[in-house]
């Protein structure tokens, strides 16, 4: 029993240490990054469930196997996680040591003065005239102000200085991996308790409150977050202006909005505010962005009794360029109460909207994004819509299972201009009443975005601090000049040694000023080769 529990404690300690070395955070790092290709390259669900569904119909087989190991929702995997976590501990194990390490170093008085100078990469030797040992040394402590520095009297009666410099180079690498750690936990916090919803908003002054995931038209919530307790605030879109250039290309977005914050709710006061591109506006610890717009065309029914219903529905652009739109206006009969009866004479209004017509012959298209002579090329459906089979639809079509079926038929079909109508053949008109914008607005709560700011500022802070400060060591040593005997003039025979521990460029040149301020500036500064015991003995002979 003792030996199972000794060979288990000794698995456990191994793991440990290889799981927190170096070389395993690394590995796990690069594992980490090549994880994440996969959610670049191929279509999420979280993002775009359309395209998803796309790469499904155009890669039957490969598609299920993707499928089966999460490639379609790669960032909330079981085996992205995992890299994730196992990164998280790794780094934690590395630099909790590396902190012990690097306050012992910190307390630790500099090293010694070497024996031999001369075998350092660095060294300068000169015999000062009317100089003391005494003056060599507080010159040299003088010119070495703000380094870590610690005297010797060695046996010989020689004086030296020990000192370094450069602790600020570890203190950025740590401050960059306990940055990185904060990064991961910002990044996993803000998926926790983050939310990010996408709706479109028709620029007539129509509104939207955050009051529940209802009012969105697609909503991605964070696993702690149950869509009852949004930050409180409405806006309300008043109009839509773009600005574009003669080639067609959008100069400029401005949505002209109001908005209400959880203090104006109570008194029922609205705040304007210019929504552009790349400038949200902040309310409420939320962000609200433009991500698109599009046109919504006004079609209004008049039934053969008087009756009429108009229908203002958002259109999906079908080229951004020219902003040639596709899409569908559904009504219901009204003043019918039988079922059977309401959904035999559903109508839809279905087709292409072009804001600028351009014909190729009787087709119609787009040559302008602007609305200089909006057009619609419509077919009127009537029949079972399907919008009670139980089954979702997009807004922007009919159930094309229906018209197969026999269940939706097309009843008319033409292209019509502002202020035109179509006749159907039991009387009832259908009038292209105008057009009107429409803002694709996307919400985002993020609660740790300020914390993944900061710690991002602090990883490259403390990365160009790791790579910018050269930690080094320079060693002085005064002597009493051998051949300098009883005379009066006295003469010192100092020494200067320098060793960089980065072997980083530029310190020969900081070795050069110093030793031309301690020495005198005739010297030879370039590198020496490390001599050999016997050379260096021979040397101090």
């Amino acid at each position: 029993m003792r030996e199972h529990l000794k060979t288990s404690l000794a698995f456990l300690r191994n793991t440990w240490r290889g799981l927190t070395s170096m070389r395993t955070a690394l590995v796990l790092l690069f594992l980490l990054a090549m994880a994440a290709l996969p959610g670049a390259l191929i279509p999420q669900r979280s993002l775009n469930q359309s395209e998803v569904d796309k790469y499904f119909r155009d890669y039957p087989e490969l598609a299920p196997l993707l499928d089966e190991i999460g490639m379609f929702e790669v960032f909330s995997s079981v085996w992205f996680a995992s890299i994730y976590v196992l990164l998280f501990i790794s780094l934690i194990g590395c630099l909790l040591p590396r902190c012990w390490e690097y306050y012992k170093q910190w307390r630790s008085k500099p090293v010694r003065t070497p024996r031999n100078l001369a075998r350092l990469p660095h060294h300068a030797e000169k015999a000062l005239e009317d100089t003391s040992v005494d003056e060599a040394i507080s010159a040299a402590k003088t010119r070495l102000r703000g380094w870590r520095m610690v005297e010797h009297t060695e046996a010989d009666g020689a004086r030296s200085i020990s000192a370094e410099r450069g602790f600020l180079r570890e203190i950025g690498n740590l401050v960059f991996h306990f940055a990185l750690v904060g990064l991961l936990i910002g990044l996993a916090g803000g998926k926790l308790y983050g939310y990010e919803g996408q709706v479109i908003v028709v620029a007539d002054g129509s509104e939207f409150c955050n009051s529940g995931t209802y009012n969105y038209d697609s909503f991605r919530a964070g696993l702690s977050v149950d869509g009852t307790q949004l930050s409180p605030f409405c806006v309300k879109v008043d109009d839509f202006d773009v600005d574009y250039q003669p080639n067609g290309q959008v100069a400029n977005y401005r949505v002209g909005m109001q908005y209400q914050s959880e203090e104006d709710l109570e008194n029922n006061s609205w705040k304007p505010y210019e929504l552009q591109v790349n400038h949200p506006l902040r309310t409420a610890g939320d962000r609200i962005y433009l991500t698109g717009n599009g046109y919504a065309p006004r079609f209004t029914v008049t039934w053969p009794d008087g009756q009429q219903r108009t229908g203002l529905v958002q259109w999906q652009p079908m080229s951004p360029q020219t902003m040639l739109s596709q899409g569908a206006t559904k009504f219901d009969p009204p003043g019918v109460t039988d079922e059977a009866q309401r959904r035999q004479n559903q109508l839809a209004i279905t087709g292409l909207f072009a804001p600028t017509a351009s014909f190729d012959g009787k087709i119609l298209s787009s040559g302008f994004p602007d609305l200089l002579d909006p057009t619609a090329a419509i077919d009127v459906m009537r029949g079972d819509l399907g919008l009670d089979s139980g089954r979702g639809q997009s807004i922007f079509g009919v159930d094309q299972s229906m018209v197969e079926q026999g269940r939706l038929k097309r009843v008319a079909r033409e292209n019509v201009r502002v202020g035109q109508e179509i006749r159907l053949d039991d009387g009832t008109t259908v009038r292209f009443d105008g057009v009107e914008r429409w803002a694709n607005l996307q919400v985002s709560h993020d609660p740790f975005q300020t914390s993944v700011l900061v710690f991002a500022v602090l990883i490259i802070a403390g990365l160009g601090t790791s790579l910018i400060v050269k930690r080094r060591r320079i060693w002085v040593r005064a002597a009493p000049h051998p051949e300098s005997g009883e005379s009066p003039a006295a003469r010192t025979v100092v020494e200067v040694g320098g060793l960089a521990r980065t072997d980083q460029a530029g310190y020969g040149e900081e070795f050069a000023r110093i030793a031309d301020d301690l020495l005198g500036a005739d010297l030879d500064h370039s590198p020496q080769p490390r001599a050999d015991a016997g050379t260096a003995r021979e040397r101090k002979s």
